[in-house]
């Protein structure tokens, strides 16, 4: 089986910069334009609410960068948990498109960096439990559910988790990304279970942190607010972004005419993995709003009132729309699930879809009625693009598209559903 390099164009690699500049340029304008006293620059979202002060233009900056590095952070390490769960189910289908995911790995150095970065900076106004007051019990402001949970949420505790995690999640994904590159300079079988048994310790991993990583870079943001289901529902969203990302690539690189043996009945797979976990989503959603909905319990649904206000309705319903009514409806058939322009269309709107997900998870904690979609919210997330794109392109030329010595190639290469 001979070898497949991609080449990216030096035209590609300007589209990437240039994507960065017009965020940065756009940032910038929203940052002038809230600075001037222009609002909040709030785009498709509403400014000043009666009775508070509106947001700074660095605090809104602050979680815009939040929510880009954990929305794309996720879709990396998701790249690393699809390798591992194609090794340890023994998978054959999915050899030809593994280089994929496998790449989407070298963002998570740069995220890692950027997040503790931002919460070293920004930790103030990403989280209001790290402020000392509220856990002085002479201070009026004392907060005693939020001092009850000072054993787990604290600064330093934080902190190490946040680096253990990316630390670990870093190295699985070296550790997986040599041996596959490994195995195709030298063959053999060793790699291959070598590989399956990283995967496993993975994933093990993987479970625990992914979870704990949920409850702090996302649910501590409602610090009052909590819920059993969250880690799921975060890994659920982070899984169907990475799913999309990896079909949307394997459709470009085939329209570019790279991948020249995969074929519909892997586009197939792609689009039943889509459509099988974007009701995951669904299924986990409804679970968690319908049982804090029907208890009507305060502490509870307030979470949801604040995501049904004037504010964020028009987020809160087209988050459901776009991330399940629309993937449901296009993909049920067979022959969705084998075209490319279908498959596009739905990846391209479950990427924004959940992008805006995340934004309904975090900003009504932090920015209240001072959030938006506007110059800064889409300056930020096409510098990550750019970034994330940039990154993740230069990691798939690094190896051949094909992994000409794994075992299971001609199984893959004769995949048929």
């Amino acid at each position: 089986m001979t070898e497949e390099r991609l080449i990216i164009p030096r035209k590609t690699n300007n589209k990437f910069f240039l994507m960065i500049a017009i965020g940065v340029v756009l940032v910038i304008a929203g940052i002038i334009f809230m600075a001037s006293g222009g609002g909040a620059d709030h785009g498709a979202g509403h400014g000043e609410v009666a009775g508070h002060e509106p947001a700074s233009w660095l605090k809104r900056l602050l979680m815009s960068l939040w929510l880009n590095n954990v929305y794309f952070s996720g879709i990396a390490i998701i790249g690393v948990f699809f390798v591992a769960v194609q090794y340890v189910a023994y998978a054959g289908w999915s050899v030809l498109i593994k280089r994929i995911p496998e790449a989407l790995g070298y963002f998570l150095p740069i995220g890692g960096a950027i997040m503790i970065i931002l919460f070293l900076v920004g930790g103030h106004d990403i989280f209001h439990w790290t402020h000392e007051y509220l856990y002085d019990i002479n201070d009026e402001r004392y907060d005693p559910i939020i001092a009850g949970k000072a054993g787990y949420l604290n600064f330093w505790f934080f902190l190490i988790r946040m680096i253990i995690f990316f630390a670990v999640w870093i190295l699985f994904f070296n550790w997986l990304r040599r041996n596959s590159v490994n195995e195709d300079l030298q063959g053999g079988t060793a790699y291959y279970h070598k590989s399956i048994r990283i995967s496993a310790m993975f994933l093990v991993f993987f479970g625990v942190s992914s979870s704990m990583a949920a409850w702090d870079w996302v649910l501590s943001i409602d610090t009052h607010w909590y819920s059993t289901m969250f880690g799921w529902y975060v890994f659920a969203s982070w899984f169907v972004a990475g799913l999309a990302a990896i079909t949307l690539t394997v459709i470009i690189l085939k329209q570019n005419g790279y991948l020249k043996m995969v074929n519909a009945n892997h586009l197939h797979d792609l689009g039943k993995f889509v459509f099988a976990f974007s009701i995951f989503w669904t299924y986990i959603w409804f679970s968690q709003f319908m049982l804090i909905w029907y208890a009507n319990i305060p502490e509870e649904s307030l979470y949801f009132l604040a995501r049904l206000d004037e504010h964020y309705k028009w987020v809160f319903f087209t988050n459901l729309i776009v991330n399940f009514a629309f993937p449901f409806l296009v993909l049920m058939t067979r022959d969705a699930k084998r075209q490319m322009i279908m498959l596009k269309i739905v990846t391209i709107a479950i990427l924004l879809g959940h992008w805006l997900d995340f934004y309904l998870m975090m900003m009504p904690g932090t920015m209240r009625g001072d959030a938006g979609i506007g110059f800064i919210e889409i300056g930020s997330t096409l510098v990550f693009l750019g970034v994330f794109l940039l990154t993740f392109t230069k990691g798939l030329a690094k190896a051949s598209l094909v992994p000409v010595n794994h075992p299971f190639l001609e199984e893959s290469v004769h995949h048929h559903v």
